[in-house]
């Protein structure tokens, strides 16, 4: 594969999220759409070991997976959110949602795209690493 398609293809991929996304929301707003998977995305990465946020970032299109890696910090990571409460308040801060009920409906759509395009195993890797308690944001 030539260095332009391969970028053409994470292109296409990341788009496809995006819209998948978006649709979830209930909304074409792309933009929205980029500010929830990113919140979303680093609020779960935040809460995840090194090895199984790089296991993670493996499966995401290239593109989505620089917005993922975007400002973290390894050496901070796991954060232990202490409540559900605490994980949305940090996705609504960073998504630009007005408040938790909403951060709550955004998160289920970001999960539920996120099945549709990481494996179940994976997935299952990601969700046993979080408490009990925070497993509802990762449910979709």
């Amino acid at each position: 594969m030539s260095d332009v398609s391969v970028i053409d293809r994470t292109v296409e991929k990341t788009n496809i999220w995006l819209n998948d996304l978006a649709e979830e929301l209930g909304s074409d707003d792309r933009k929205a759409a980029y500010r929830v998977l990113r919140a979303y995305l680093h609020a779960v990465r935040d809460r995840l070991t090194v090895n199984e946020a790089a296991q993670l970032a493996a499966q995401l299109p290239e593109l989505i997976r620089g917005t993922y890696y975007e400002g973290w910090v390894p050496a901070r990571t796991p954060v232990k959110y202490r409540t559900v409460d605490e994980f949305l308040l940090r996705v609504a801060r960073e998504a630009q949602l007005p408040g938790e009920t909403q951060a709550s409906y955004a998160c289920s759509a970001a999960a539920r795209v996120l099945r549709r395009h990481v494996s179940q195993g994976e997935i299952e890797d990601v969700v046993s690493v979080f408490p009990e308690e925070m497993r509802p944001v990762l449910a979709g």
